[in-house]
C-alpha cells in the first residue's frame, strides 16, 4: 500500500498545469482526460475531495463499508451537480458553499467529529452538488459523457488519495489530522471572507 500511494503521490505534479485554458491546448483533444484532470486544478476543490477522503477513513477505520459512505455519496452527487451545472442550471452562491465545504470538512477532521455513516454522507454530498455545479460548467462542451465520466473519476482518485493518506499518515499521529484539518478550514474560513 505504501508503495501505492508513493506512486500516486509522484503522479501528483503532473496534474499541476492541467486547468482548462492554461495548458496551451495540450489536453482539448482528450475530454476525458480534461475531465479527469479537472478536480486536480483547483486548490479549492482538490482539499475538499483529499479532505472527504482523510475524515471517512479516520472515522470509520475499521469498518471499510461505512469507509465508503461520504466518499461515493460526494462522488455520485458532484457526477449529479456536474450534469446540471454542464447543462447551464445554475445556482446564486456556489463559490461560498465550496468555501463553507472546505471550512465544515476541515473542523469534521480537525475536532475528529464522529458521525453515523449515513450522516457524514449527506453532509458531504449537499457540498458535492455546488463541487459538481462548478465544475460541470468548466468543462468542454464537446464530448460530455467522456468529460463528466473523467471528473467522477479524478474525484474518487482523489477521495482515495485522502483515505490513503488518512490511513498511513494522519492516523498514526492524534495532533497531525487536527493540523491538517485546522490547515483545510482557515483555507476555507479565507475564501469565505475573500
Amino acid at each position: 500500500m505504501k508503495r501505492t500511494l508513493i506512486a500516486l503521490s509522484a503522479l501528483l505534479p503532473a496534474f499541476a498545469f492541467a486547468h482548462t485554458g492554461h495548458d496551451a491546448g495540450m489536453h482539448h483533444g482528450s475530454a476525458f482526460l480534461e475531465g479527469f484532470t479537472h478536480p486536480f486544478t483547483g486548490l479549492d476543490h482538490l482539499a475538499a475531495m483529499i479532505t472527504v477522503g482523510v475524515w471517512s477513513m479516520l472515522s470509520f477505520r475499521h469498518s471499510p463499508r461505512a469507509a465508503l459512505a461520504s466518499p461515493l455519496a460526494f462522488a455520485g452527487l458532484l457526477l449529479a451537480g456536474g450534469i446540471a451545472g454542464f447543462a447551464g442550471v445554475t445556482i446564486g452562491g456556489v463559490e461560498p458553499m465550496i468555501a463553507a465545504s472546505l471550512l465544515v470538512l476541515g473542523l469534521m477532521v480537525a475536532l475528529q467529529v464522529k458521525l453515523p455513516a449515513s450522516a457524514g454522507a449527506a453532509i458531504v454530498g449537499a457540498f458535492a452538488i455546488f463541487h459538481g455545479l462548478a465544475h460541470g460548467a468548466e468543462l468542454p462542451a464537446a464530448r460530455a459523457a467522456a468529460a463528466l465520466t473523467g471528473m467522477l473519476l479524478g474525484t474518487l482518485a482523489l477521495h482515495a488519495s485522502g483515505m490513503l493518506i488518512a490511513r498511513f499518515g494522519l492516523a498514526r499521529n492524534v495532533w497531525l489530522p487536527r493540523l491538517a484539518g485546522t490547515g483545510v478550514a482557515l483555507f476555507g474560513l479565507s475564501l469565505l471572507a475573500a
